[in-house]
């Protein structure tokens, strides 16, 4: 059997200035087609696809032309039309050339905001069922943080998503969508899926599925599948910084063929998050900054170290709040990762280059939006300078022992491990002010690393924050949604 594998992904801010253009998509490696692509992400959902995939003897991976995710990572807003026309033509021309298949891989995310395209990956799945007809297989594999509804499957046959939040398992539910797309193809699998969206739209980062209420929906999806063989469940807890129709929680439910078990499965799941709606966006405690950087500074006094400030908020990696909190409140010994400044980067290549014992003493960050806040001056020696990734980095030492990393684009650091990559001593520091939602506690927290956890975000409500009803909806009305409307009801 000849499966066909596509890959199109990204976590669209829609509020953000900055368009995500065909340029942001195009640089060496990207798109990618053939081995490469099937190589790409091998830890991740394409990963495990194509080993599971390959652990059949007539199964034939076709890696079709694809762009690999834009250069930005999330720090940039609505994708052009451009772009996404440009790209998906190219996928679906070549998967025209590439002759029949049999199935076909989309390894998608499901937050993609596209201008003029209401519901992007459906609309991927709706062209690439025109080039593979009825006959064809079509699974998908999705974030969590995807916004989607019924209309994906209308066109695809198969949906997968991460459960957990760090996402722990995306190789996993890759491995599941290569066997059930195999037994699906081979008649042993018939889908039924049942979608039902529920009323609720959350930040993100208050999704963490590491302590209750969220680790509890997870656990319940996982109950469902343990006792139900051949069913699969998928909670979406939706992205609320894509202004698009499909915004909000959703939870969906496959069976092989019992459509009455996949109803049976969804609305238990559906009702148990309606009931403990309180729970689940009442759980994580977020400070504003200058009580954050306090709490900080106290506990750092208390010996209770290390401390990690988690700036969640901060949607184009350029805000200076903290940074400017920090050095505000004196505190020293703070690592803060990263700051995003292309003007820093561009103006020292211009110069010359950069390189460890230099001078440093320039303004970084701020002004990519009203939610980065201002300039801040920095004066100090740069520790550390390296190209890695598509990207300059620069570690600056300045004030009290404290060091700064600047990078291009926005940096979500996720372990201390990457940090020591930079030539840094993790052990030394006593905070650590970094630019993350959930992702962080894999190596801050999970880890057992953290003494202390302040999660932070501005004063006032600027993009990312929680209070959601302080974002500028176009395509949104919040007042259909807890905890913002008054008369919200479900089912």
């Amino acid at each position: 059997m000849r499966i066909a594998v596509l890959y199109f992904a990204h976590e669209t801010v829609t509020f953000l200035p900055n368009d995500t253009t065909l340029a942001d998509f195009t640089y060496k490696g990207s798109p990618a087609r053939g081995e490469a692509l099937l190589a790409h992400d091998a830890r991740s959902y394409l990963g495990g696809f194509v080993k599971v995939a390959r652990e059949y003897d007539d199964v034939e991976l076709v890696g079709i032309e694809s762009p690999l995710w834009p250069r930005t990572g999330t720090g940039s807003g609505w994708i052009t039309a451009e772009a996404y026309e440009t790209l998906l033509g190219g996928m679906i021309a070549d998967l025209k050339a590439g002759g029949t298949f049999d199935g076909v891989y989309l390894a998608l995310h499901g937050a993609m905001g596209v201008r003029g395209v209401a519901r992007p990956e459906a609309d991927i799945a709706r062209r690439v069922r025109e080039v593979v007809g009825s006959g064809a297989f079509i699974v998908g594999t999705f974030d969590p943080h995807g916004n989607e509804d019924e209309e994906f499957l209308r066109h695809a046959d198969m949906a997968f998503t991460v459960k957990y939040f760090p996402h722990y398992d995306s190789y996993l539910q890759g491995e599941r969508a290569a066997r059930m797309l195999v037994r699906a193809i081979r008649g042993d699998y018939a889908p039924k899926t049942v979608t039902v969206k529920v009323p609720i739209i959350s930040p993100t980062v208050l999704q963490w599925t590491g302590a209750s209420p969220w680790m509890d929906l997870v656990q319940r999806a996982l109950v469902w599948e343990a006792r139900e063989p051949d069913l699969y469940v998928n909670v979406f807890f939706g992205f609320p910084f894509a202004d698009v129709p499909d915004v909000g929680m959703t939870i969906q439910a496959m069976s092989n063929g019992d459509e009455v078990l996949a109803r049976r499965a969804a609305d238990d799941l559906a009702l148990w998050a309606w009931r403990r709606r309180e729970d689940l966006l009442g759980s994580t405690k977020v400070h504003a900054i200058p009580d954050g950087v306090r709490l900080a500074k106290e506990a750092i006094e208390r010996g209770e170290t290390p401390v990690v400030l988690a700036d969640h908020s901060d949607r184009s990696g350029s805000a200076t709040w903290l940074l400017k909190e920090i050095i505000e409140q004196g505190l020293s010994g703070v690592l803060i990762a990263t700051i995003a400044d292309a003007r820093v980067s561009d103006a020292l290549k211009a110069a010359g280059g950069v390189k460890a014992g230099d001078p440093f003493d320039m303004d970084v960050g701020g002004l990519a939006d009203e939610s980065a806040g201002q300039p801040v001056r920095i004066s100090g020696t740069v520790l550390n300078a390296a190209e890695g990734y598509g990207q300059l980095w620069i570690v600056v030492e300045f004030g009290r022992g404290n060091v700064l990393v600047l990078s291009r684009y926005l940096v979500q650091v996720q372990e201390p491990l990457s940090l020591e990559a930079l030539g840094l001593d993790v052990a030394s520091f006593k905070a650590f002010a970094i630019k993350s939602r959930v992702h962080f506690r894999r190596g801050f927290d999970d880890s057992g690393f953290a003494k202390t956890i302040l999660l932070v975000e501005p004063v006032e409500p600027f993009l990312g924050t929680v209070r959601l009803d302080g974002l500028p909806y176009r395509n949104v009305d919040l007042k259909k949604f807890y905890p913002y409307g008054d008369d919200v009801t479900f089912p």
